[in-house]
Order: C-alpha cells, then sequence, then structure tokens
C-alpha cells in the first residue's frame, strides 16, 4: 500500500459545545482545499478539526478568556505541568513530559529504556523506523532491528528468533528495548494483533527488556475499540501521544512512563534544543481537546458507521474498510468527474481529499458528528448524479 499522510455517545448538545468552540466564529479559508470552513464543515481528511489559523488563534483566546493561564518557562511549570498531569493520569503512568514533536518522544524514550546499550526491535512499516531520520541510530547510537515488512505487527516468534540469533553472536549486541506502533500510520491505521502484543509485552516484561508505545494515534484506537487508553499503556515503560493529530493543536506531543525514567529528562529534551521557551499555547489547546475525547470521536465513528452501511447500498458507491484498521476508508465513486464531485461536495460543506484514480481515502475526525448520516449519504449521491 501506498504511505498516507493521514463509542460511546454524548448528547448532540454537549458534543457540539466540546468540539469546536467555533460557533460564533467567523468562517476561514481550508489551505489545503480552498473551501470556506464553518462549524458545520464536515472534513473527510485529517484526524483532527483542521483548524485554520484564524480558527486557532479564535479558540486559543476563547480558552484565555474563560479561565486564568499560568505560562510555562521553557516548557515547564504553568498549564505544560497542569497537560502533564492530566495525560500522566489518563494513561496511568506516574509522570508525563511534553515534547515539541513526535520524533523527539520516540527518540528519548527508547533512548531512556535502552540505557546506552544493546539494540530496539521496530515495525519495519513504522514511524520511528521510516520517518524520523534515523535520529536514535546516528544521534544516541543505538541500532534498530526491524520485524514485519509489509505488515501491520511483528510476532513473539519473530522476536524469540532475533533473541536466539543474539545470544550466540560473537560479540554480545543484546535487545535492550521494543517498541511497537498502534495504530501504524504506514498501513492506514491498522492496528497491532492484540494476541501477539501481549504475548511480546509479556515475553519482554520476563525478560527486563523495556517497552515503548509509539501510541500517536492510541485514543482513536481507543475511541474504536470502546477501552481505556489506559489499558493499552499498561503493557509498555513509556507511551508517547500525539497533541497535534486529534487535539488540534499546531505541534506537540506527550510522553509518559515511570518518575524514575523521566525525571531528568528535561535536561535531555533541553540538550536535544527543544525546551521551548513558551508552550503554553499548546499545552492549553490541546488539553482543552483531550478532554472528553474519546466520547465525542465515538459519536463520529457512529455517524461515520451509518454513513458506509447506507452509502454502500447506493448503487454509485462502493466502501472498502481497512482490515484491522480504525478510522482509514477507501471510498469508490461511479462518476465521469471526480474532481468535479468533490468540488460539487466541497460546495455543501463536506470536504473530500483529493482522488486517487477512482477513489477517494476518508479518514474518519470529530468533525462527521457535525452532520447526521443520511444527510451525508443524500448529499454524495446528489453530486455524485449531478
Amino acid at each position: 500500500m501506498d504511505h498516507v499522510n493521514r463509542r460511546q455517545l454524548l448528547k448532540a448538545s454537549s458534543v457540539a459545545t466540546a468540539i469546536g468552540m467555533l460557533a460564533q466564529e467567523t468562517a476561514a479559508e481550508d489551505a489545503t482545499s480552498g473551501v470556506t470552513l464553518t462549524d458545520s464543515t464536515v472534513r473527510m481528511v485529517g484526524d483532527g478539526l483542521g483548524l485554520t489559523p484564524r480558527q486557532t488563534a479564535a479558540v486559543l483566546e476563547r480558552l484565555a478568556t474563560g479561565q486564568a493561564i499560568t505560562p510555562d518557562w521553557y516548557s515547564v511549570g504553568g498549564a505544560v505541568d497542569h497537560l502533564e498531569r492530566q495525560f500522566a493520569q489518563e494513561l496511568g503512568k506516574d509522570q508525563a513530559i511534553f515534547m515539541p514533536t513526535g520524533t523527539l518522544a520516540n527518540h528519548l524514550a527508547v533512548r531512556a529504556l535502552a540505557a546506552g546499550h544493546g539494540r530496539a526491535i521496530v515495525q519495519a512499516e513504522s514511524h520511528l523506523y521510516n520517518d524520523a531520520g534515523d535520529c536514535v541510530q546516528r544521534l544516541s547510537g543505538i541500532p534498530l532491528v526491524p520485524l514485519g515488512v509489509g505488515r501491520r505487527d511483528f510476532t513473539l516468534t519473530q522476536v524469540q528468533r532475533v533473541m536466539d540469533q543474539t545470544a550466540t553472536r560473537r560479540v554480545a549486541a543484546p535487545v535492550s528495548v521494543i517498541s511497537i506502533e498502534t495504530p501504524v500510520r504506514r498501513r492506514y491505521g491498522e492496528t497491532f494483533d492484540a494476541g501477539e502484543l501481549k504475548n511480546v509485552t509479556a515475553y519482554a516484561r520476563d525478560r527486563g527488556i523495556g517497552l515503548h508505545l509509539d501510541g500517536a494515534r492510541l485514543h482513536i484506537q481507543a475511541a474504536y475499540e470502546n477501552r481505556p487508553v489506559a489499558d493499552y499503556a499498561a503493557l509498555f515503560d513509556t507511551v508517547y501521544i500525539s497533541l497535534y493529530k486529534s487535539f488540534n493543536t499546531p505541534s506537540g506531543a506527550i510522553l509518559a512512563g515511570p518518575k524514575s525514567l523521566l525525571d531528568g529528562m528535561v535536561d535531555t529534551r533541553r540538550m536535544f534544543g527543544s525546551g521551548l521557551p513558551a508552550a503554553w499555547p499548546l499545552a492549553v489547546i490541546a488539553s482543552h481537546y483531550a478532554e472528553g475525547f474519546i466520547d465525542r470521536f465515538g459519536q463520529a465513528v457512529a455517524v461515520s458507521e451509518a454513513f458506509f452501511a447506507e452509502l454502500s447500498r447506493r448503487g454509485a458507491f462502493e466502501v472498502e474498510r481497512i482490515p484491522h484498521g480504525t478510522n482509514i476508508a477507501r471510498l469508490q465513486v461511479e462518476a465521469d468527474d471526480l474532481p468535479a464531485f468533490r468540488r460539487r461536495l466541497m460546495a455543501e460543506g463536506i470536504v473530500l481529499p483529493p482522488p486517487r484514480g477512482t477513489s477517494f481515502w476518508v479518514t474518519v475526525n470529530e468533525t462527521w458528528s457535525r452532520r447526521a448520516a443520511r444527510d451525508l449519504v443524500d448529499r454524495f449521491e446528489a453530486a455524485a448524479g449531478a
């Protein structure tokens, strides 16, 4: 597959209040699609609300007006401390630390768990192995061992094979860390097999191997599986959560884990040039949208499931779900001019990604709960038949 960029229900009134604070905001243009965005726009692209700079500034202004915000000092204290405590509690970890990027969060987690020696097992399709500029290898001297080429996961048998090879080497090269990503971005949001996840993590625990979870989109998986994120995090020593993918910040990440591991990481973060002088705007926005996220996203999932089911019964459409997937689906449309079909939907306040061949790869996010499933289906059918 090509690389792609990317249940519980609440009452409609509470959802509308929580997911935008934009009802009274002026419209803004989405730079990626050219469509005018409002609080009723449904964006079938991306994991978040897709706030424009103008909307982001408006949300921050509204939050600053409604509460007393304490600034941080070089990413320590104030609103950043509040965010860290919020995520540590939700993830069931002793401590959490703000990071400006997920790349750094993953890197510093593996670095700390390795404690200066050994190799790290990773997924061959993971972000850490493919998209981080070899930072772990080049900056921390930790070799990565990729497993599961072309798969969403790897197996305990594969891990044991690596361990056996390590034991018979003339020069010792032990595995000190196993890093797992779920859902997997390069696999269209597929999730790591639950059975293998338990087997691999239990095996690692028995042997004192550090465990890190790249949970950039973990909250999305939790919403689909109706489980607390702490259930997943409990299997690992450390866990990274993206703040910009689902929680609508311009950037940012959280790394959570044991106090003994994270206590001195403020200095390590600074060493890598990432002690931002002022991170409070990111922390305030992330903290706001993280509150109640899984319940709100659950409503969007419910709308999308009803939409996919009904649309599949209409002759001009075919929906292909990703096996073991989460919020990404392939939508095939019988229409002579897909760009024109997309433009007609944009005029109705529905944003699709650009077509790829005869298909659109659509992504479920919170904006799906702004419309009823039947309304979305009717508009799709009208746009296809125009």
